[in-house]
């Protein structure tokens, strides 16, 4: 999705989204009929405007030529006191008609915004939170590949252009297209086929104009919503791994690749700005035209006075109310195309369908006894690469199994398995004799707890990462967790203690720290099945030694899945299982593996000199 060309775009796909987002409006369709309702008494008043100046105009004229008429000087005074008093009268009563109409208007339009501002605030509401429900749904290899500054760009246009494209529809086109058909019926109702004829005329032209050269130019949007997708993801994923940039020096070379991206965008961003400039010269032209033509022919009839000077007065402020909004109705167009090509993204998220799903007949899973079983499982990323090559062996109800292995072997899989990130190509993973996929996913996680090899914390307090597992956790249960971590005596150090924030990501918290953090957060949740996936990768041999107690007495409160890299955490372990290249290649207590000699002996000498290595002073 994010930073990648965007899809082929045409107006049946749009036809399609619009009808996709009216879905969001229908909730609230009795505010968007009083909304509406309002929007054409708003245009009934203004178009009622020039009718009124019209009035006005006649009555001073047709005044001012009886005067100029009356020949006797006494007839004369008495005909001007007279007439002033009425034409005053009218005058008035009309200029106030003229007021309150205009008031009308800008008071319907202002109630047609307040109603109307529930639904548009309700409907982005509503396509925020299913985008982010959809994304969360989505499984765990649409994560792996997208980039989080691409999409969150991506996501962020594509919400607001719900906005705008139920502003643009509602507020813009709809009301311009009521106000042209007033016009047009005025015009033909009282001046004749050619007035109508010409604003027909500048109409069709200015409308084909419109759409052709605006659909031509939507490349260059496009183009620049693609660059600038892509250098909002390179900035993130920058500032994301600001420390690796820092190791190898790379500032630069991150910094030009941005800058090439930016590059071209503001290419693309010039030709769409040539093109448009273009545009509006075009429209105007054509609008220029069009008024021009409709001022001749009533410059005509006043002429040959078979209209009078309040028509010409009328027509022009009706062209003028007309082709000012009809003018704009090239920007609203390309408004619409740029908020649909933004739409469109969101949309095309939402129909992705999650590959992992509930059954329809799935249950909520309920462990008993908490036995783990891979039966025969065969799964791999990608086809042409097997990760798992017929896996099987079992986790007893409390027991502490632990799956070693070189890298590469598959242990972390396992993991991913289990909590039913992925599907198994063939075979089973069951708990308590149920397969995974025939129960619910958020009961499965629910009776689930993990400590994982790459501990990530959210920006916000101590106290909030380590209750995430359980929010309604109480002070002295999270306090309690803390102690068996570990944890204790470095939060008390901290001069804001538990409301310590750790940073975007746990950045403010070493390695260590970090995953004493995720032992504590799981003693928190306090599930039947905890898998540590290789959760002392980080710890050095002292502070490994100090939280194995701790992690011990965690897992003999459960069903246990250790995968581990450091050997020396696994020796207690009921069963170890080998793996390699995929396969179980040895099974059996620590002991036992020893005296086989295998690869689990290679792997436990390798590391005692690892280890020992370690211990000589620098």
């Amino acid at each position: 999705m994010a930073g990648r060309e965007e899809a082929p775009h045409s107006n049946r796909r749009d036809i399609e989204n619009l009808k996709k987002l009216s879905t969001y409006l229908w909730e609230y369709r009795g505010r968007v009929l009083v909304a509406l309702g309002f929007l054409m008494l708003s245009k009934l008043a203004i178009v009622a405007v020039p009718l009124v100046l019209k009035r006005i105009i006649n009555t001073l004229d047709e005044n001012a030529g009886e005067i100029v008429d009356t020949n006797s000087a006494e007839t004369l005074v008495d005909s001007v006191n007279v007439g002033s008093d009425d034409v005053l009268l009218v005058a008035l009563g009309l200029v106030a008609a003229y007021g309150l109409l205009r008031m009308c208007s800008s008071l319907f339009t202002e109630l047609r915004d307040s109603l109307f501002a529930r639904v548009r605030y309700r409907a982005m509401q509503k396509l925020s939170r299913q985008v982010l429900t959809q994304l969360h749904d989505l499984s765990l290899a649409f994560h792996l590949e997208r980039r989080t500054g691409s999409i969150a760009k991506d996501l962020s246009r594509g919400t607001s252009s719900l906005s705008s494209i139920v502003n643009l529809l509602v507020f813009n086109i709809v009301p311009t297209a009521a106000e042209f058909l007033l016009v047009a019926a005025i015009l033909l109702g009282g001046y004749g086929w050619q007035y109508t004829a010409v604003v027909f005329g500048t109409v069709v032209v200015y409308v084909a104009f419109t759409l052709f050269f605006s659909g031509w130019r939507m490349q260059f949007r496009h183009e620049m919503n693609r660059l600038d997708s892509l250098a909002s993801g390179r900035a993130v994923d920058s500032l994301l791994n600001y420390e690796t940039v820092k190791y190898f020096n790379n500032e630069k070379r991150e910094i030009a690749a941005y800058d090439a991206h930016m590059n071209d965008w503001a290419d693309a961003g010039v030709k769409s700005q040539v093109t448009m400039s273009t545009l509006n010269f075009g429209q105007a032209a054509i609008v220029s035209i069009g008024v021009t033509l409709i001022m001749m022919l009533a410059v005509r009839d006043v002429a040959n006075q078979t209209i009078t000077l309040g028509d010409i007065v009328l027509i022009n402020a009706m062209m003028l109310q007309l082709f000012v909004p009809l003018n704009y109705l090239g920007v609203v167009y390309r408004g619409l195309q740029y908020s649909l090509a933004d739409m469109d993204l969101v949309l095309r998220l939402l129909e992705r369908t999650p590959q992992i799903q509930d059954k329809p007949d799935a249950r909520p899973l309920v462990v008993e006894q908490a036995r783990i079983e891979f039966r025969d499982v065969e799964f791999s990323y990608l086809p042409e690469r097997p990760i798992l090559r017929g896996v099987s062996f079992t986790v007893e109800p409390g027991s502490k199994v632990a799956v070693v292995g070189p890298s590469g072997a598959g242990k972390s899989t396992l993991s991913r398995l289990l909590f039913r990130f992925y599907d198994v190509d063939k075979g089973q993973v069951l708990i308590d004799g149920v397969d995974v996929r025939d129960c619910t996913q958020s009961s499965l996680r629910e009776a689930l707890g993990v400590v994982p090899q790459d501990t990530v914390m959210f920006n916000d307090t101590i106290r909030y990462n380590l209750a995430y597992a359980h929010p309604e956790a109480d002070e002295e249960r999270v306090a309690e967790a803390a102690r068996r971590a570990n944890l204790q005596t470095f939060i008390n150090e901290l001069p804001e203690g538990y409301d310590t924030v750790v940073g975007e990501r746990g950045l403010k918290l070493s390695g260590g720290e970090k995953q004493r953090m995720a032992i504590a957060r799981v003693v928190v949740k306090d599930p039947p099945i905890i898998i540590f996936d290789e959760a002392t990768s980080s710890l050095d041999t002292r502070s490994e030694q100090a939280i194995l107690e701790g992690m011990n007495a965690v897992a003999r409160r459960a069903t246990s899945l250790v995968i581990a890299h450091r050997l020396s955490t696994v020796v207690d372990a009921d069963q170890i299982i080998v793996l390699d290249a995929g396969r179980v290649v040895e099974q059996g207590t620590h002991d036992q593996l020893l005296n086989a000699g295998g690869l689990y002996a290679d792997l436990w000498q390798l590391q005692l000199g690892a280890d020992d290595s370690e211990e000589v002073p620098g």
